[in-house]
């Protein structure tokens, strides 16, 4: 059974479980809530989910490196997405994602990610040229992207 964590909750960067770190559209928690789609399709499997929707995140938190909540948030991203086995990275048609588009940068020649960006994103050619310079599959759909991260999840 699929084991969930969220910030600002802890977890160990050296688990055991494979794990895999929904990166992509929150957009202050005003982006469809993906990552709760995510989690029930893993529910059957035997991993770790950094999942970054915080429950409790509040949106008039000035983003600061001064601010010890949101500079938390932030830190937690990072160590979840640099320890995860797989990231998996959903950008949302509706959404501008400057974060997402940051963390695709960060994470394109890691080898350990699967991106989906639907036809309408807004900047979805720069997304496909970054997925085909590094490598990194490239999905249309939700369901795709859940497929790839289960395939990656048998070869651990």
């Amino acid at each position: 059974m699929a084991r969930i964590i969220k910030p600002p909750t802890p977890f160990l960067s050296n688990d055991p479980l494979p794990s895999v770190f929904l990166a992509g559209s929150i957009d202050l928690g005003a982006a469809e809530d993906w990552q709760a789609q995510v989690e029930d399709l893993f529910s059957d499997l035997d991993v770790l989910i950094l999942n970054p929707r915080r429950d409790e995140w509040d949106a008039s938190w000035e983003q600061s490196i001064d601010n010890l909540q949101f500079r938390e948030q932030v830190e937690w991203e990072l160590a979840a997405m640099e320890s995860s086995t797989v990231v998996a990275m959903y950008f949302a048609q509706a959404s501008k994602d400057p974060v997402t588009l940051l963390e695709l940068g960060l994470c394109a020649r890691a080898g350990r990610l699967v991106v989906c960006c639907p036809a309408g994103y807004w900047r979805r050619g720069n997304v496909q040229v970054v997925c085909q310079r590094y490598g990194v599959p490239l999905v249309e759909s939700l369901s795709e992207l859940v497929a790839e991260v289960r395939r990656r999840f048998k070869d651990c």
